[in-house]
């Protein structure tokens, strides 16, 4: 049967082989997915201030400063358009999930920001690639 050091290499080695020979990532695909949109938020000029805000009712992906804006950034990766693709799957009610995470933020953590222009923005990828990032500003609208 083999310890249980044995037979984690042999998966080690298994997945190695499916990757040709690179090490497989430790991180989760919407974690290396926010960490390119983060990435590429910072190269545009924004300073990331908080990651993975979540509050009971919502979440945030990130939350950034950029020309005198607070941004509350949703990070979609879809690798399959079979349901409409990335900018689809921000359904309404996901957007009200994140506007309640943002009045939750804006009241408590950020109130230091509360009086500065604030955007919903979007983060797209239909694959993990920082060539192939969307930046849709202003995606939708808390009103």
């Amino acid at each position: 049967m083999g310890t249980l050091a044995n037979r984690l290499q042999r998966v080690w080695h298994c997945l190695l082989r499916a990757r040709g020979g690179q090490a497989v990532s430790g991180a989760s695909p919407g974690a290396q997915a926010e960490a390119l949109a983060a990435r590429h938020l910072e190269q545009h000029g924004a300073r990331i201030l908080a990651r993975n805000v979540r509050y009971k009712g919502g979440e945030i992906d990130l939350i950034a400063e950029y020309a005198n804006s607070i941004l509350f950034v949703e990070v979609r990766l879809r690798q399959h358009a079979h349901f409409g693709g990335a900018a689809a799957s921000i359904t309404q009610t996901k957007q009200r999930r994140i506007i309640l995470a943002t009045r939750i933020w804006l009241a408590g953590a950020g109130r230091a920001y509360a009086n500065r222009n604030c955007r919903f923005d979007a983060i797209l990828l239909d694959e993990l690639n920082p060539e192939r990032i969307e930046w849709l500003q202003a995606a939708f609208s808390a009103y």
